[in-house]
């Protein structure tokens, strides 16, 4: 079921829910899907309730079109003076993306630049379109880069991450695929079923296990491995039905029926 928000030229955002798969749209192709102050706050309040809808188990994130994922913030509306990403009245969009406990797909149909190709490194997984770009070009605008700039030295070799940040130069989604920053890059005719079987092969899975897993891995990175073994955080699969009905599905033979209790 689709429930497009209230659209003008701020944009609009477009969630899709596709059995147990959020799927949901960056909605502006007219403007390269950049950002606006308003277009920003639907983005977020999107994910905040694909976040909170049990019936979700993968959030997807797609750009409207196959010219551009996301071009970053629309520029030319940008206030005077700017205030520090993480000390704005509303919480940062990419730390949302960020700390989501479900997994998150980033469908990169084109261009992800500046904020937009933040959104991409925010997600969990990416999947490109071949021919797509991507980069962080604040240092070509004079802005701060605040999220790339933590995110994509931990994504990819320092040296790598910072020429890209220092000279914000765009680079390939082959050459993304070919640092390990992709996972996959396929043609652009190809890319939303690519990524409808990759979620839904996630969504299939007993999502308490996933949620712990993806929790973990991410509160466990740059701890000691001893520390990172005994982090207990998420939710609790081995007590769980869901754990029950793996072990009576294997028994008999059958797929399971995984309910996230």
């Amino acid at each position: 079921m689709s429930s497009p928000s209230e659209n003008g030229g701020d944009g609009r955002v477009v969630v899709d829910r596709r059995n147990s798969v959020a799927c949901i749209l960056i909605d502006r192709a007219e403007k390269a899907n950049s950002l606006s102050p308003v277009l920003f706050e639907r983005l977020s309040d999107a994910i905040a309730e694909a976040e909170a809808d049990p019936e979700v188990r993968v959030i997807v994130i797609r750009g409207a079109g196959e010219r551009a994922f996301c071009g970053g913030f629309e520029l030319g509306r940008t206030e005077d003076k700017l205030v520090h990403p993480m000390k704005r009245a509303r919480r940062n969009l990419h730390e949302l993306i960020l700390e989501v406990e479900k997994p998150t797909i980033a469908a990169i149909n084109g261009a992800a630049v500046g904020a937009g190709c933040e959104i991409a490194l925010a997600c969990d997984l990416r999947v490109a379109a071949t021919g797509a770009k991507l980069g962080q070009t604040e240092a070509r605008v004079g802005m701060g880069g605040n999220f790339g700039a933590v995110l994509l030295p931990r994504l990819l070799p320092k040296a790598i991450a910072l020429e890209l940040l220092f000279t914000g130069r765009l680079f390939t989604a082959e050459e993304g695929l070919a640092w390990g920053l992709l996972n996959r890059v396929v043609p652009i005719s190809e890319l939303d079923s690519e990524v409808a079987a990759l979620a839904e092969a996630i969504a299939a899975n007993a999502p308490l296990s996933v949620r712990k897993m993806k929790v973990t891995a991410m509160k466990g990175e740059g701890l000691p491995l001893a520390a990172a073994l005994r982090l207990n955080v998420g939710p609790d699969p081995y007590s769980s039905e869901d754990r029950l009905e793996g072990a009576r599905a294997f028994k008999e033979k059958r797929p399971p029926r995984f309910r996230g209790v």
